[in-house]
């Protein structure tokens, strides 16, 4: 259907696509918001259905995804004509509304108002720019795909532009005002049609001048039509007038001579001080009213405009009062200033009226009006000739009035302040205030005028900066309060690219003034270099936030271009300052052109309103908790005012006591209301209420869960019965999921963002109280009261950490400089991460089980959503590194997915698990997705891949659905058959996501399949050297040795080719190195076969040679890998990076390694040398793992100090072979002593390495380890090349030389083993122990006997004549079991002997008993019941071996392993009456023993089943003839009567036994002994 409509109607398709795809992330954040409400509402059917809800429209959501994806690869191209047509519609659509206002009959829509409308025509307008910038950057590229989304947006933003201005026109009363409007709307129409067709033609001919400039002009006319568009709002119309008033009022002061107008300077001047006072109260006028109606600002604006001009007469007047030509020319300069901001004032109040909810322009309003008032005082300052003291007054009291304005009621913020700033400027300010009135006062009463006057300043400074920070300190309060919703940063500041963009275009003015000098050149360049790269790098962050894959373009488009023509203007900067003529200054003046066009442009489209910030909305409970702070302000400014106004007369006239008390009034209240306002700001502190609010919360909660445990321990917690399990567990994951993803805020809010404080802690502990509910509901409905324990003490811990967190985030505060808060914070931060991971993991595992998948197909759908999101971070590695870690973690899936297909025939209940396991593997692979998208060559590959994923993603919810619904009914084959099914398509995608990730790089993903399938190789060589060492690779046929050499040898030269083409390939093109790599890998699997069947023809007989061989290999083959590993690295990068010098020593080694095989084949026959050969190989091997382990790279994985001293032994022996070797000088034992050396020191470095990294090992301690490693690797390699210099040349000083050598070794031996006793710490035990070995042994042996227990009840063999080689695996399982039991035994028997010393020598036990019949078999105390455990044992191995091979019943294992656990409990009997009841030696092997009875009980019961299935399972054959029938009940029945009297006659014996035995128990042992 899809395609056919296509076919028919591709416009409407092509429509269609972008209208789906703005839904997606609204419906995602829909999403979010929804499924964080859930846990918090308390109605079951509602909570139930907003969960249901959400997970519908999450699954529509995917769909949508899906199809429009699909859709725009269908109808890209037609996007460009669909937008055209979309144009001229709009335009016909204005055509008619216009006819429709001229028959009177234009009326307005539902909710249209004048003034909704226009601020939708002002925003639509920055819209359309934006697009349209975009738009002719895509054209410029001549990418179609990306083009033809760009005009979709103009087209869009159009539309919205269309509705506004008819919207205005309908609400607009004058019919001529109504028809401009129309009109000017009809002709943007216009303009932009013609633009999209131009841009549709540029396209045609990419990179054609003449096109590109018909393109800029086209746009240029798009623009004026928008300027024109805008102009036509009524409000608009009186701010140009008054802009125009202001224009024409500043001519005159172009003028060269100002004519005196005949009055006097006094009457000048008061004229003067008058106008500017009127002046300074319209700025005012003018900010206030750009927050009303139109009306408003109308009326301000003209009023403005005709101050103005009288302020410009008075000062003419006063320019020709002015006595020098000097005082003129500074009179109308400072004119000129304040023509100059009145203007940006007129500006900026015109912008906002057009976008009142544009963030920042209420700011730059403010900002501009103080700069009119600032200006003003300028010039008053300097014309007017007062008692000193009295314009300074003047001036502070115009200030006073332009900050006045900042109180009533700040919405936004009025600087980066934060609130413990505000604080801090509030007391510096107030200690300058408070120096200032000292001074006002003194200076006044002493009559120092001019410090008067210094100190006025200084006062009227201080107060301005006081207002400043109490108004921002009283937005934050608002903000804070949890009913208020915050402010959201947006993408760009508008308000930075402006003033960037003002910046560098006066500078550029400045560059090409021909009076310029050369300074000023360089300082002009100084200035645009710092702006530009500015506005590059918040082009480089808003690229890396945006989702818009367009916008992500235009930005990385638009710095680009920036940075071009900026390098350009530089080069001429730097050809002008080298010779400073005429000619260089029209190149430069040339240059700045494109420069200020890119910078126009960038500044069009950030202007976007979809990048701009979201303002706060403060609640009425925000405006009252602002109120004090603010008034505590208002009272100040009141007060100061009063007091300038007073000390201004004092000054004048110091003798007059009644102004003197009026003074010391105001200087009292200004005093008390700055301590009122800091005691205000003290106490309001954001966050704190809301802090004590939650802290409360939690201890109510964990009172609660208090209760919950005491009622659960005395059997008295009542079962809910109005809810489901599963719905408990759902409130509980989602409860604790949100909770999860508030940790990191709060932290963030505590430290540094006072303001969010409250907002995030109210937050997270909303969802407490549903958490502890969920809990208590659910621990009511288990069972096991250990589990409902442990649900409880998880749920309280988690309490207890937040509780913690509450606290140490209450003191931070959220102030910065509170750094004594912040390491506390960090660890509770960490407490919580941990309570949540716990408890996290429990309900997910109880879910697994239960098989509720929810949870599970909820994770996958947000790791589909947050892949889908803009990333926080910058990508920190390559698309290599990711496209490595995402092929592991697609094989990973695959690897799960087989198995869950495997377990739903086996094990369903196990499908649980692997759904969760499959869960997390994909959620590691859409977050590696997101990086490698961004880090990909190009978008289409990045696309791609995360395309790839999320159908993954898709696909597997459907598997893990069907897992869980196999889960609960085990037996249903159609839900079997769906999730074969399903297994199938995830299988499917993987490949698909793999290709995807190929399609990026081939050859490093050749790379990587290389190095696993080498991983493969070597692993295949282990396994033969462990053939060869047991003498089991034998040769086949009458095979020689020399029938494999000539075919060794040719694939080892062919695999130096292919190494070289490797080392080539990591310069070379992605499809050449995917070549080499593919080569080398069929090269060396068959060099290792030849190799095989080459070490297999020398036969077993010489096993030592054999492994020689295939080390030889081996190393080969591990060399190979670093090189892939390396080239792999190195692709693609430049010649001088590190990656190429690591890649040229890997080819070095793997040339080394090659080599060597080739001399080791040539010597293998040489009885003369193959000793030695082999020798030098095995130093060579030495060196080269020395390399590896010296590198600072960390091992895989960590290792015990245990299994690191356990490695030194094999050194010792080595050593010791080697020195007899040296002594001997035959080959043979050379050969043994390399096999042997090579194995012992590769294992003692692996080792060393991997417990020097365990996470639990200090540093000092590694670097210890680490050295002594290297130097006993070192010292061994010195002896095993003296033993080959003895053998070349055998004497006897040198072989006197070999002890030096091997105490050298042993003394490094020995400094390892300190070392490793370092690492130790108190939790480490002697392995030479016989308790531990005991208990590790016990241990061992309770693993095998579990692992025959479940085989035995898996692998149980049909009924049919028993014969000695069936079911091999179970006989394998049985004999392990037997050996480690019997292993177990005879550690047993050293711990009991050890034990025994241990208990006569604390006189416990006699060492030679006194009536050694008495004491029967408990004589010898532990030894005689560990030698009891070990008969038992032996007994049930030949029992087992016996059921293997047919010759014994099930009965007899079972009898068996009943008295192995008989006698293993009496041992532990022994120890109980003997020991100390702390002995740590005896907790350790009672636990162990344990282990083995437990293990022994459930043998029985796996055999006990075995035997009863049987049974049922039995065959009888029935004969069919009649006496013979008869003939076979009677031998039933025989046999049935002699079995029941067999079984009396055991039971008596049996009882016999228990009674002699018992005779000889110790008494207190009886009761025990019984028990067993």
């Amino acid at each position: 259907p899809a395609c056919r409509l296509i076919q028919q109607e591709p416009g409407r398709t092509a429509a269609a696509c972008p209208e789906g795809t703005l839904h997606l992330q609204p419906g995602a954040k829909m999403v979010t918001a929804s499924k964080a409400t859930v846990p918090t509402i308390s109605d079951q059917a509602s909570a139930m259905q907003l969960s249901q809800c959400a997970k519908n429209l999450a699954n529509a959501l995917a769909e949508l995804r899906t199809a429009s994806q699909k859709a725009q690869e269908a109808c890209g191209p037609l996007e460009i004509d669909n937008a055209l047509s979309m144009v001229r519609d709009l335009e016909k659509d204005i055509q008619e509304a216009k006819a429709s206002a001229e028959e009177g009959k234009l009326k307005p829509l539902p909710g249209e108002t004048l003034e909704k409308c226009s601020q939708d025509l002002g925003t639509s307008t920055k819209a359309v720019s934006s697009a349209m910038a975009q738009l002719l950057s895509e054209a410029t590229q001549g990418n179609e795909n990306y083009t033809g989304m760009a005009a979709r947006d103009v087209a869009q933003a159009l539309k919205s532009l269309a509705s506004a201005a008819r919207g205005v026109a309908a609400t607009t009363d004058e019919l001529p005002a109504r028809n401009a409007m129309l009109d000017r709307a009809g002709d943007v129409m216009d303009k932009s049609a013609n633009l999209i067709e131009e841009t549709k033609r540029a396209i045609a001919k990419p990179g054609d001048a003449e096109s590109q400039q018909r393109l800029a002009q086209v746009a240029k006319a798009v623009s004026q039509a928008l300027n024109r568009c805008v102009n036509c709002l009524p409000g608009q119309r009186d701010v140009d007038n008054a802009i125009r008033t202001v224009g024409e009022a500043s001519k005159t002061l172009l003028a060269d001579s100002f004519p005196s107008s005949g009055r006097s300077f006094q009457d000048v001047q008061a004229q003067l001080n008058k106008v500017a006072a009127g002046l300074n109260q319209s700025a005012n006028e003018v900010v206030q009213a750009s927050r009303g109606t139109t009306q408003d600002l109308a009326r301000a604006t003209s009023k403005f405009g005709q101050d103005f001009s009288s302020f410009v007469e008075a000062g003419v007047d006063m320019a020709g009062t002015s006595q020098s030509k000097e005082d003129q020319t500074q009179v109308v300069s400072n004119l000129k200033t304040i023509s100059m901001s009145s203007s940006k004032l007129l500006l900026a109040a015109k912008a906002l009226s057009t976008d009142p909810s544009s963030p920042n322009l209420k700011n730059q309003l403010a900002a501009a009006a103080r700069a009119v008032t600032d200006s003003i005082n300028q010039l008053i300052t300097m014309c007017t000739q007062q008692a000193p003291g009295q314009k300074e007054c003047d001036n502070a009291l115009r200030e006073l009035e332009s900050v006045r304005g900042m109180l009533e009621n700040p919405t936004e913020a009025l600087n980066e302040l934060s609130y413990f700033d505000c604080i801090d400027s509030v007391m510096e300010n107030s200690k300058v205030l408070g120096e200032s009135m000292a001074g006002i006062s003194h200076n006044a009463k002493n009559s120092n005028l001019p410090e008067f006057g210094d100190s006025v300043s200084a006062g009227s400074k201080a107060l301005c900066g006081l207002t400043e920070a109490a108004t921002q300190a009283a937005y934050l309060v608002g903000v804070s309060d949890p009913n208020s919703s915050a402010g959201q940063k947006g993408l760009v500041d508008p308000a930075q690219f402006a003033r960037a963009n003002q910046s560098i275009q006066m500078a550029c003015q400045n560059l090409v003034d021909p009076a310029c000098t050369q300074s000023q050149v360089l300082s002009a360049a100084t200035i645009v270099a710092k702006h530009t790269s500015a506005l590059c790098n918040a082009c480089r962050l808003a690229s890396s936030k945006t989702p818009n894959p367009v916008a992500k373009r235009q930005f990385v488009q638009s710095a680009k271009e920036v940075a071009n023509t900026t390098a350009n203007l530089v080069k001429s900067i730097k050809a002008l300052d080298g010779a400073f003529n005429q000619e260089n200054r029209e190149k430069c003046k040339a240059a700045t052109g494109p420069l200020i066009e890119a910078v126009d442009n960038l500044t069009a489209f950030a202007s976007n309103p979809e990048f701009a910030s979201i303002p706060a909305q403060i609640s009425p409970e925000g405006h009252a908790a602002m109120e004090p702070i603010l008034a505590a302000a208002k009272t100040m400014l009141e007060s100061s005012t009063g007091l300038i106004q007073t000390a201004r007369s004092l000054a004048v006239n110091p003798k007059d006591p009644p102004k003197w008390s009026v003074l010391a009034g105001h200087s009292r209240t200004v005093s008390d209301s700055i301590k009122k306002l800091i005691t205000n700001m003290r106490e309001k502190a954001p966050g704190q209420r809301e802090c004590d609010n939650a802290i409360e919360v939690l201890n109510g909660c964990i009172r609660e869960v208090d209760q919950a445990s005491l009622a659960a321990i005395s059997q008295q917690l009542t079962p809910r019965d109005d809810i489901s399990m599963e719905t408990l567990h759902g409130q509980m994951a989602a409860s604790v999921h949100e909770i999860s993803n508030l940790i990191d805020p709060v932290a963030v809010a505590a430290r540094s963002e006072a303001s969010q404080l409250g907002h995030k802690v109210s937050q997270m502990v909303s969802y407490f109280e549903p958490l502890i509910m969920a809990a208590i509901g659910t621990a009511s409905k288990i069972l096991s009261s250990q589990q409902q324990m442990a649900v409880l003490d998880q749920t309280k811990t988690l309490t207890e950490s937040a509780l913690q967190m509450l606290y140490t985030a209450k003191e931070a505060g959220g102030n910065p400089k509170a750094a004594h808060m912040q390491e506390a914070l960090e660890e509770s931060v960490q407490m919580m991460k941990e309570a949540v991971d716990d408890l996290g993991a429990t309900l997910a595992e109880a879910a697994s089980a239960a098989g509720a998948v929810g949870g599970m197909v909820d994770s996958i759908s947000h790791a589909i959503n947050k892949m889908e999101d803009s990333p926080g971070l910058e990508p920190e590695g390559t698309f290599v590194d990711y496209q490595t870690t995402m092929v592991k973690t697609a094989k990973a899936i695959a690897v799960t997915v087989q198995e869950m297909v495997t377990k739903s025939n086996t094990n369903p209940d196990d499908l649980g698990g692997l759904a969760n396991q499959l869960t997390n593997e994909f959620g590691d692979l859409a977050n590696e997705a997101k990086y490698a998208a961004m880090t990909a060559e190009s978008d289409e590959i990045g696309s791609n891949i995360k395309k790839q994923v999320g159908e993954l993603g898709f696909t597997c919810t459907g598997l893990v659905t069907k897992a869980g619904a196999l889960q609960c009914s085990p037996n249903d084959s159609f839900t079997k058959k769906e999730l074969i099914e399903s297994a199938r398509k995830v299988s499917e995608k993987v490949s698909h996501v793999l290709a995807s990730l190929q399609a990026g790089n081939r050859g490093t993903q050749a790379c990587i399949t290389a190095s696993s399938a080498v991983s493969g190789i070597i692993a295949d060589l282990d396994t033969t050297i462990m053939f060869a060492t047991a003498g089991t690779l034998n040769r086949e046929n009458a095979e020689t040795f020399a029938d494999h050499r000539e075919c060794i040898l040719k694939t080892a030269k062919a695999l130096v080719e292919d190494t070289k083409l490797l080392v080539s390939g990591a310069g070379a093109s992605q499809e050449k190195l995917a070549q080499a790599a593919q080569s080398s890998v069929s090269t060396i699997t068959k060099l290792a076969d030849v190799v095989k069947l080459g070490a297999a023809s020398l036969g077993s007989e010489d096993p030592e040679t054999q492994v020689v061989l295939i080390n030889a290999v081996k190393d080969v083959a591990k060399a190979l890998g670093n090189l892939i590993s390396a080239t792999k690295a190195a692709a693609g990068k430049p010649h001088d990076d590190p990656s190429m010098l690591q890649l040229k020593n890997s080819a070095k080694m793997m040339v080394t390694n090659v080599t060597s095989l080739l001399k080791t084949v040539k010597a293998v026959e040489d009885e003369a040398t193959k000793g030695t050969r082999a020798l030098e190989a095995t130093i060579e091997h030495i060196k080269q793992e020395l390399a590896v382990f010296s590198s600072s790279d960390p091992p895989p994985k960590t290792t015990t100090p245990e299994e690191f001293i356990r490695m030194t032994k094999g050194i010792t022996m080595a050593t010791a072979k080697a020195v007899a070797a040296g002594n001997s000088c035959r080959q043979e034992d050379i050969i043994a002593t390399a096999n042997l050396s090579r194995r012992a020191i590769a294992d003692m470095l692996h080792s060393c390495k991997q417990a020097a990294y365990h996470p639990e090992v200090n540093k000092e301690v590694q670097m210890r380890a680490l050295r002594f490693g290297k130097e006993c690797a070192s010292g061994y390699l010195g002896l095993l090349e003296h033993v080959l210099v003895i053998i070349q040349k055998p004497s006897h000083d040198l072989k006197q030389q070999l002890a030096s050598y091997s105490k050298r070794v042993a003394g490094s031996v020995t400094e390892l083993i300190q070392a490793a006793e370092a690492m130790k710490g108190t939790e480490w035990v002697d392995p030479e122990d016989p308790t531990v070995i005991a208990e590790n042994e016990l241990l061992g042996a309770a693993a095998a006997i579990e692992a025959a227990a479940k085989k035995l009840e898996q692998l149980r063999p049909r009924s049919k004549p028993k014969e000695a080689d069936e079911s091999l695996n179970f006989e394998e399982q049985i004999l392990e079991a037997a050996k480690s039991i019997a292993a177990a035994t005879s550690a047993l028997v050293k711990a009991a002997s050890a034990a025994q010393r241990e208990l006569v020598a604390q006189g416990k036990v006699g060492a030679i008993p006194a009536n050694a019949v008495d004491d029967g078999q408990w004589s010898q105390g532990l030894i005689s019941a560990a030698r009891m455990v070990a008969a038992a044992t032996n007994n049930l191995c030949e029992a087992a071996n016996s059921a293997v091979q047919g010759h014994a019943s099930e009965e007899k294992l079972i009898s068996s392993a009943k008295q192995v656990a008989a006698s293993t409990a009496q041992l532990l009997v022994a120890c109980k009456v003997k020991a100390d009841q702390d002995s740590q030696t005896m907790k350790r092997l009672q636990a162990a023993g344990n282990a083995v009875k437990r293990a022994s009980d459930n043998l029985v019961k796996a055999a006990q089943k075995a035997a009863f299935d049987a049974q049922d399972d039995q065959a009888v054959v029935v004969k069919s003839k009649m006496v013979g029938g008869i003939a076979q009940i009677i031998a039933a029945q025989e046999e049935m009567l002699r079995k029941e009297r067999e079984l009396d006659e055991a039971r008596k014996k049996l009882a016999m036994i228990r009674q002699q035995q018992y005779k000889f128990l110790p008494s207190e042992l009886r009761e025990d002994g019984q028990e067993q």
